[in-house]
C-alpha cells in the first residue's frame, strides 16, 4: 500500500529511477541508528572483532581467511562505518524535522495562551472597574446607619 503525500508533486510514472518509500527507509535508518548507539552494539562488535583477530592469529595458516595485518577486517569495519554515518545523519535530520514541527506547534500554543491571558486580564480589569462603581454590602450598611442616625436626630 503506497501513500501519496499531498504536499509533494507527483512523480512521473515513466521514471527509470527505482521507487522506494522514503518514510519506511527513514524509519529503518532510525532503528539502525538507535541500535548503533547502544552498549549492546559495542559488545557485539567487540566480540566479532575479537573472534576475528583470535581466529586469524591462532588457527593453522591454511584455515586463516585474513592473515596478520587483517586487511579484510579493516575493509569490513570501513564498510560498516561508511553505511553507519549516513544512516545516523539521516536519523538526525528526521529528528530535527520533528523538533522543528514540535517547536512550531509549541510557539502557536504559546501565542494562543498569551492571547487568552491578555483577554482574561482585560476582563478582570473590566470587572474591577465595574465593582468599584457598585455599592458593596458594607457601604450600604454604613449609609443606612448614617441615614438612621440623621432620622433620630431630626425627630
Amino acid at each position: 500500500m503506497t501513500t501519496e503525500r499531498l504536499d509533494q508533486p507527483r512523480a512521473l510514472r515513466r521514471s527509470l529511477r527505482p521507487h522506494y518509500d522514503p518514510e519506511a527507509f527513514g524509519r529503518l535508518s532510525e532503528q539502525i541508528a538507535r541500535f548503533l548507539g547502544t552498549g549492546r552494539f559495542i559488545v557485539y562488535m567487540t566480540v566479532v572483532v575479537s573472534i576475528w583477530v583470535i581466529w586469524n592469529a591462532v588457527v593453522p595458516p591454511d584455515l586463516k581467511f585474513d592473515p596478520y595485518p587483517f586487511i579484510f577486517l579493516t575493509l569490513m569495519l570501513s564498510l560498516q562505518a561508511s553505511y553507519a554515518a549516513p544512516l545516523i545523519l539521516l536519523a538526525q535530520n528526521r529528528q530535527g524535522d520533528r523538533d522543528r514541527i514540535q517547536y512550531e506547534q509549541d510557539r502557536e500554543t504559546a501565542e494562543r495562551n498569551q492571547a487568552e491571558i491578555e483577554y482574561l486580564t482585560r476582563e478582570i480589569a473590566g470587572l474591577r472597574l465595574a465593582l468599584n462603581e457598585l455599592a458593596t454590602r458594607d457601604y450600604l450598611r454604613a449609609e443606612l446607619g448614617r441615614l438612621a442616625e440623621e432620622l433620630k436626630e431630626s425627630r
